[in-house]
């Protein structure tokens, strides 16, 4: 057989491949990123559902209006919407349809 025959180019592929090593691209560490913007999406969603439910919400302590309660119940909210994240779906929908797409 001559040195251009398919014999020849699958030892010459095996030569070359076991010289260099292909890096692996590991897919969890893609997963785990897209895990985490979709759940971060949920996080804002989640924030503005509270938000508009609970702008009528009176002060629970006192009459007095605090001038940071305003920025206190969002932060509160904020903290709670990021805690909540991945367990209400939306996360979960969004990552299962981004992942097919991938």
């Amino acid at each position: 057989m001559n040195m251009y025959g398919s014999g020849a180019l699958g030892i010459q592929a095996n030569a070359l491949s076991s010289q260099y090593s292909v890096p692996k691209i590991d897919a969890n560490v893609e997963d785990k990123a897209l895990r985490e913007q979709t759940d971060a999406f949920e996080s804002v969603i989640l924030k503005m559902m509270m938000d508009n439910a609970m702008k009528d919400e009176k002060n629970l302590f006192s009459e007095q209006n605090d001038p940071g309660d305003k920025i206190y119940k969002s932060m509160y909210r904020d903290e709670l919407a990021k805690a909540s994240a991945g367990s209400f779906g939306f996360s979960q929908m969004l990552y299962d349809y981004l992942s097919e797409k991938g």
